[in-house]
C-alpha cells in the first residue's frame, strides 16, 4: 500500500464483504465520540439510559486474536484517531507488546452507533489470557454481562479456551462465539465451527467469522453485542457496591482502582471503605477509561470506571474486594472475593553487592503495581543478601525477571523456583518452607505436605499416549478424560506443583509439536515422601542449589546436578569436589579438576629430587588455596536443576 499524506480509516462495512482486504475512506467520527481536550476535565452522562449500556469482556487463549479484535472496535468505534491508533493499543507494558500476552487487565469505554440508529456505551474489559492470571480474569468476567470468546481458525479449542469459557458460564456470561483469523490460509473455519456448535450447543449462524487484522466480520461482533448482551440491573437506589477487578499505581494520585459498579452510585466526594481491608478514602477522582484516564462527575450502576484512591500501596487495595459507601454501607460485600496467593518461590539476588539497595527500591515499586508480588530478605552464603520472591507462577516469575532488568537496569541471579511446603513438626508445631535451604532436620519432621493441582491437556488424539507417559513420569494420576472436540482429548490428571512449574509446559509443546495446551488449578495439601537435595561445593553446603524431591528421584536428580554442574562451573587453580547430600549420605560426586600450571617448565634436566621438590610445592600451594579460595558460581549453575531431565 502506498503511503498517503492524507488522515483515513478503514472501511470496515465495506470490508465485511472482501475478507483480507481493507478499503479506505475519508476519516469520519462518530457523533457520540468526545475529545478528551474538549471536556476540560470533567464529563457529565447523567443523561445515559441504562438499557444502552454492554459491559462485556474478550476471552480467549493466548495469542487468538483478543488485543487485536479491541484494536478493531476501538477503531471502528472512532473512540481512538487514526492518527493515535497503534497495534495492542490497551497492551501499555512494553513486554504485552514483545510477547503478543496481556498480563495486565485493561478496560475502555466506547460509543457505538448501531443499525437502528442508537449509540449504545460499550465497556470492554481485555482480560489476561495466560494461566498465571487465571484469578485477574475471573474478577474481570464477574464485572460483565457478556462475553465475546474468540478461537483460531488454524488453532482451534484450546485448554484457556476452555477454562475461561468455564469461568464465564460460571459467572452466568452471554457468550458470543466468534472464530478469528480466517484469513489465514491454514484456517480450518468449518472444523472449528463444528466444534463451538459441538461444546456450546449453537447453530451455525450464531458463530460469527472474523479477520480481526482485516476487519471483517468485526461489525457483525458489534451488532450481536448490542443484540445479545443484556443491559445491567438497574439498582442505583440500593447502598453503593462496586466490584475491584484490577489496580495500577499512580505517582500522582496512589493507587487507581478499576471497577465495576453493581449498586447505587458515587461520586468524588464520596467517603468509600474497601470491605476486605478496612480501609477507609476518599476518591481524589473518579472516571472513566477513554482508553486513557478521563475524570467524570458521577459512576452509577451498571457503570465500568476507576477511583483514584490516594492510597501508597496495592494491597490496600485488592482485587476482587467490594467498595461500599462509608455512611451508608452494604450489608454484604460481592461474593468471590480471596487474596490472590503466590503458588512458585525463587531467591533473587543482585550480581553485584553494592545493587542490594536497588534491587529493594525494584522490587517495591513493581510491588505497587502488583499485589500478587511478594518479597522478604534473605541472605545466602553463595550469592549473599538477596530477597526470597513469590509469584503466581513461572511466567510471572520471568516477568518480573525482565521487568527488574530491563526498567531498573541492574544485573540478577534468580534461583531455582520452588513450592510452598507444609511441614508437620514432631513437637506438634506445623510451618510452611517456601525455601528449601529452611527445612528442618530429618530428626525433627513428622510430616512433609507438597500442593497437588488438578491438571487438564488439551491435545489432538494422536499424542495421547506421549502425553500419558510424560505425566505418569511426574508423578501425575490419571483421573479421567473427555472430548469436547473431534479428535480433541482432554487428559484430567492430578499432579504436585513442583513437577509442573519448570519446563513442564515446555516440554509439553515439544512432545505434542505445538498443538497441546494446558490448565490448572490448586487442588489441596498432600502427604509425600520428600527428602532434601543439597549441592556441597568444595564440601561446603551451597543453600541456593537446595531442593526438596521426592526420594525416589532423588538418586538420579542428584547425579544428573553434580554432572551438570561440573560442566558449568569453571576450573579453578584447586580441585572443586561436587557432592550431591541426601538422606545423611552423599549419593554422587564429581571433581573439576584444577587448572595445571607447569612448575617443570624451568627445569631442562637434572636430579629427580628437585623435579619433586617443585611438584610437592605447588601440590601444598593448591592445598592451603582450597581452605581459603572462593568457587565462583556462575548463573548458569543455579538454574541447571531446572533442566534435569526427568
Amino acid at each position: 500500500m502506498v503511503a498517503d499524506s492524507r488522515q483515513v480509516i478503514p472501511d470496515w462495512s465495506s470490508a465485511k464483504t472482501c475478507p483480507g482486504k481493507v478499503i479506505f475512506r475519508a476519516e469520519k467520527r462518530n457523533p457520540a465520540y468526545v475529545e478528551p481536550s474538549a471536556t476540560k476535565g470533567i464529563i457529565s452522562y447523567t443523561e445515559r439510559l441504562m438499557e444502552r449500556i454492554r459491559n462485556f469482556c474478550i476471552i480467549a487463549h493466548v495469542d487468538h486474536g483478543k488485543s487485536t479484535l479491541a484494536d478493531r472496535m476501538l477503531q471502528m468505534t472512532h473512540t481512538i484517531a487514526d492518527r493515535d491508533m497503534t497495534a495492542q493499543v490497551l497492551d501499555t507494558m512494553d513486554l504485552e507488546r514483545e510477547k503478543g500476552v496481556t498480563i495486565k487487565a485493561s478496560a475502555v469505554r466506547m460509543i457505538y452507533n448501531a443499525k437502528d440508529g442508537q449509540d449504545y456505551e460499550f465497556n470492554l474489559i481485555d482480560t489476561p489470557g495466560h494461566v498465571d492470571f487465571n484469578y485477574e480474569v475471573s474478577r474481570a468476567l464477574y464485572a460483565c454481562e457478556g462475553a465475546v470468546l474468540v478461537v483460531d481458525a488454524t488453532q482451534g479449542i484450546e485448554a484457556q479456551t476452555l477454562a475461561n469459557l468455564y469461568l464465564a458460564l460460571d459467572a452466568n456470561l452471554v457468550i458470543i462465539p466468534v472464530i478469528n483469523k480466517i484469513d489465514l490460509q491454514s484456517a480450518d473455519v468449518e472444523g472449528v465451527k463444528r466444534d463451538l456448535k459441538i461444546l456450546l450447543g449453537v447453530e451455525d449462524e450464531e458463530i460469527i467469522p472474523i479477520s480481526a487484522k482485516t476487519g471483517f466480520g468485526v461489525e457483525e461482533v458489534l451488532e450481536a453485542i448490542v443484540a445479545k448482551i443484556p443491559a445491567p440491573i438497574r439498582s442505583e437506589d440500593k447502598p453503593l457496591r462496586a466490584l475491584i477487578f484490577d489496580s495500577h499505581y499512580d505517582a500522582y494520585k496512589g493507587v487507581i482502582a478499576y471497577v465495576r459498579v453493581f449498586d447505587g452510585s458515587l461520586t468524588a466526594n464520596d467517603k468509600v471503605v474497601m470491605m476486605a481491608t478496612g480501609t477507609k478514602i476518599v476518591p481524589v477522582e473518579i472516571g472513566i477509561f477513554s482508553p486513557n484516564l478521563l475524570p467524570i462527575d458521577k459512576l452509577s450502576a451498571g457503570d465500568v470506571g476507576y477511583i483514584a484512591t490516594g492510597l501508597k500501596t496495592v494491597s490496600e487495595c485488592r482485587v476482587g474486594d467490594t467498595i461500599t459507601n462509608a455512611a451508608k454501607p452494604a450489608d454484604a460485600p460481592l461474593p468471590g472475593y480471596r487474596k490472590a496467593k503466590p503458588m512458585v518461590f525463587a531467591g533473587v539476588y543482585p550480581v553485584e553487592g553494592e545493587d542490594f539497595p536497588d534491587l529493594k527500591d525494584a522490587l517495591e515499586k513493581l510491588q505497587l503495581n502488583d499485589a500478587s508480588l511478594t518479597f522478604e530478605p534473605e541472605s545466602s552464603e553463595a550469592l549473599n543478601f538477596g530477597f526470597r520472591c513469590g509469584f503466581l507462577g513461572l511466567f510471572h516469575m520471568e516477568i518480573i525477571q525482565e521487568r527488574i532488568e530491563r526498567e531498573y537496569d541492574l544485573d540478577v541471579v534468580f534461583t531455582a523456583p520452588s513450592v510452598e511446603y507444609k511441614v508437620d513438626l514432631t513437637d506438634g508445631s506445623t510451618i510452611m518452607i517456601d525455601s528449601p535451604a529452611d527445612l528442618p532436620d530429618e530428626g525433627r519432621i513428622k510430616e512433609i505436605y507438597e500442593p497437588w493441582m488438578s491438571l487438564q491437556i488439551f491435545s489432538p488424539t494422536e499424542y495421547y499416549g506421549v502425553i500419558m507417559e510424560m505425566v505418569r513420569k511426574r508423578r501425575g494420576i490419571y483421573i479421567n478424560q473427555e472430548y469436547p472436540a473431534a479428535n480433541r482429548v482432554q487428559l484430567n490428571f492430578e499432579i504436585p506443583l513442583s513437577e509442573i512449574i519448570v519446563d513442564f509446559f515446555d516440554l509439553l509443546k515439544s512432545n505434542t509439536h505445538g498443538y497441546a495446551s494446558m490448565d490448572y488449578q490448586f487442588l489441596e495439601y498432600r502427604a509425600g515422601d520428600l527428602v532434601k537435595l543439597q549441592i556441597l561445593l568444595n564440601e561446603e553446603p551451597v543453600d541456593a542449589l537446595t531442593a526438596i524431591v521426592h526420594s525416589q528421584d532423588a538418586y538420579h536428580k542428584g547425579q544428573a546436578l553434580v554432572s551438570k554442574l561440573k560442566e558449568i562451573i569453571p576450573q579453578q587453580l584447586f580441585t572443586i569436589p561436587i557432592q550431591a547430600y541426601a538422606e545423611g549420605r552423599v549419593i554422587s560426586r564429581a571433581n573439576v579438576k584444577a587448572l595445571r600450571k607447569d612448575v617443570l617448565a624451568k627445569c631442562y634436566g637434572g636430579d629427580i629430587t628437585r623435579k619433586k621438590k617443585l611438584l610437592e610445592k605447588q601440590k601444598r600451594g593448591k592445598k592451603r588455596m582450597k581452605m581459603v579460595g572462593s568457587v565462583e558460581i556462575p548463573q548458569e549453575a543455579f538454574m541447571a536443576i531446572l533442566r534435569l531431565e526427568n
